[in-house]
């Protein structure tokens, strides 16, 4: 059994090696011939993403993930559905996040709306975030939904605790690879046929320090488990998070106390 930096090392040489996967499909292989450059426990893999209405509902307001010194869980967690693996191989799943341009933003509350800022600050480290349980089956990586949740972002660059290191107010896009364990000893030098990588553009998000969009707060208090406590109302009488309450009201002072509470808070 390969440790983790080996199969990162691997992983790495095949993905600098390798330009054939269609990030934006989430499939392996995008036109014709690309699928033969894959290895067979590779190329007929599917990856379906999880909670995808609720991407979409955040990503039409535009996402955003706060980052910590001491790293903060991502809400929606990163989540997928996965078929088409050799249920005997071995594989290793792993996400890394890479910047969608190379500007740097600031939010005009005005408009709201997101504003270029200037030229992106100098990258952060790169990292990858293997999941908990690889190396496992193909079985066992199919028979429910894999769940990226102990996964953090931190904007700490001297980070120790392999946290996700991303930049404030950088836009991002996730990434989600499937590795094959390859037992063969010259495995490397197929490494570049031995992953796969997927990318949904409905999970990509403005890191943040603290969340600029109001409406995505609301949205965040509404549809997740951990914040019921910030709920005013029942959650499935909330009104939507593109609508405000009246200012001046009770039940706009109580929403604006519930928000500002959400925000100083540890949730997501």
């Amino acid at each position: 059994q390969r440790e983790p930096h080996e199969l990162y090392s691997l992983f790495s040489s095949g993905l600098q090696l390798s330009q054939s996967c269609d990030l934006s499909l989430p499939c392996c292989a995008d036109e014709g011939s690309l699928s033969s450059t894959k290895c067979p426990q590779i190329s007929g893999v599917r990856v379906q993403l999880e909670m995808q209405a609720l991407w979409q509902q955040f990503d039409q307001l535009g996402t955003e993930m706060i980052v910590t010194k001491a790293g903060r869980r991502m809400f929606p967690t990163f989540q997928v559905r996965i078929s088409g693996m050799d249920p005997s191989a071995e594989y290793v799943l792993l996400m890394d996040f890479i910047p969608v341009d190379s500007k740097r933003y600031r939010y005009a509350f005005h408009s709201s709306s997101w504003l270029v800022a200037g030229r992106a600050d100098v990258a952060a480290p790169s990292r990858m975030h293997f999941h908990p349980d690889s190396p496992a089956r193909g079985a066992q990586w199919m028979k429910q939904t894999v769940s990226f949740d102990s996964l953090k972002l931190t904007n700490n660059l001297l980070d120790d605790n392999g946290h996700m290191i991303l930049n404030s107010m950088h836009r991002y896009q996730p990434r989600f690879h499937v590795v094959y364990v390859d037992p063969a000893p010259n495995s490397h030098l197929n490494a570049y046929k031995n992953f796969c990588s997927f990318s949904f553009p409905e999970t990509r998000f403005m890191a943040v320090t603290a969340y600029q969009n109001h409406r995505i707060t609301q949205l965040k208090i509404a549809s997740n488990p951990f914040a019921k406590g910030f709920r005013t109302t029942d959650p499935q009488h909330l009104p939507p998070a593109s609508i405000s309450p009246p200012s001046g009201t009770v039940q706009g002072h109580h929403e604006t106390a519930s928000l500002s509470r959400f925000k100083r808070s540890k949730v997501f």
